[in-house]
């Protein structure tokens, strides 16, 4: 997310909710929003992807209260995206500079912008992982978020499992003690005084940050690079975590474990871990959002006289259902509470297709059965109304 992006965008308008809303109004507008246009439920719709990133982002910094108190200042302070000049700043436009907002050397240590005394980078520092003002105090930085993806049968996709993940990422090098520096002992870098981002117009003037190309973004330049790191800091490594994947998750769905990321640099917080799931299908059952499918073949005669018939259940014992007299092929019934767990920790249903199964061979008294059914109900004709409606069509 930009600087400039952070200071226009309504989030309260995202969501749908006032700016006076308390932390269960948006967890509650989020959440609806959320089931909406997730990509789960509009597969292919790019709008609705677009949508949910918007109201994940939106949720990102109203459902965190720090966040929150930080965006709603910032707000106040430059309205809809425009800095308000005081008292006496005259008409016409008020052309400033980000930069001394966000990290430029302000002189003194008194009241900046609007009463802030430090800057606005005070304000907007943890959010965006910014320095607060050109001190040579090198800021910490944030671990990046790691992609990973993981496969689970069917059974273990509905009751939830923990599986081991190894994965690979960026850690501090363990060769310089994450420094780059092969001695341990690196400089703040003089370009951007070790916040790690510079300055550059963006026109309007207004003046957006981009992390720095002498120091890459570190705040530090190594004198004596490291061998393994080339003077990064930073070095590949692996680890294996067990990650707990949740009862109910479906085929696809992205599972986001905070703070499982690549640890951070000094004293920044880890990133986090995405987790694609993939599961594997089912011999017998399927699934149906929170439902679970199964199709249970019965006899001519159970479909015809009505009987009960046990069906199987998943990870459970069977359960019996009663077939009522005349029941047609395909039909489906419904065992409740023995499909998929739910969010709030509840089961969906088992739906139950009936099947009816003709033998392929029929003799004997079997064969003599049929026969006397065939001759007892001769007058009638299963296809008359299917002619009828042909005819009126």
């Amino acid at each position: 997310m930009s600087t400039k992006d952070f200071i226009e965008k309504d989030y309260y308008k995202v969501l749908g909710v006032p700016k006076d809303a308390t932390e269960a109004e948006i967890k509650k507008a989020y959440r609806k929003l959320a089931r909406e246009f997730h990509p789960d439920a509009n597969k292919g719709n790019a709008k609705a992807e677009e949508r949910f990133k918007e109201i994940s982002e939106a949720n990102d910094v109203l459902g965190d209260p720090k966040k929150r108190k930080e965006y709603d200042e910032a707000r106040a302070l430059f309205g809809n995206g425009g800095f308000r000049p005081g008292p006496g700043a005259g008409g016409g436009s008020f052309n400033f500079d980000l930069s001394d907002l966000f990290g430029g050397a302000q002189g003194g240590g008194g009241a900046g912008a609007g009463g802030f005394g430090g800057g606005l980078g005070d304000v907007f520092g943890g959010l965006f992982n910014r320095g607060s003002s050109g001190t040579g105090r090198v800021q910490p930085r944030r671990g990046q978020d790691i992609d990973t993806e993981v496969t689970l049968t069917f059974t273990e996709a509905i009751e939830g499992a923990t599986v081991p993940l190894r994965m690979s990422s960026q850690s501090p090098c363990k060769a310089c003690s994450g420094t780059g520096d092969k001695n341990g002992n690196p400089r703040v870098c003089p370009t951007c005084v070790g916040t790690g981002q510079v300055a550059r117009g963006s026109g309007g003037g207004f003046s957006l940050t981009d992390p720095c190309p002498d120091c890459k973004g570190r705040g530090l330049i190594a004198e004596n690079p490291c061998e393994i790191c080339k003077g990064s800091g930073r070095a590949k490594s692996s680890r294996t975590m067990q990650v707990r994947i949740p009862a109910g998750v479906n085929d696809g769905q992205r599972i986001r474990l905070r703070g499982k990321g690549a640890p951070g640099e000094r004293g920044g917080p880890s990133g986090d871990l995405y987790v694609t799931v993939h599961v594997d299908s089912h011999p017998v059952f399927g699934r149906k959002g929170d439902n679970l499918t199964v199709t249970v073949p019965v006899t001519f005669a159970e479909a015809a006289l009505g009987g009960e018939v046990r069906v199987p259940t998943l990870g459970g014992p069977p359960v019996t259902l009663k077939l009522p007299p005349g029941t047609p092929n395909g039909r489906t019934m419904r065992a409740r509470g023995k499909g998929a767990v739910r969010k709030d920790g509840t089961r969906g249903d088992l739906l139950v297709t009936v099947e009816v199964r003709v033998p392929k061979d029929v003799t004997g008294k079997a064969r003599d059965a049929l026969e006397a059914y065939r001759e007892a109900t001769a007058g009638e004709d299963p296809r008359a109304e299917l002619f009828q409606a042909a005819k009126g069509a």
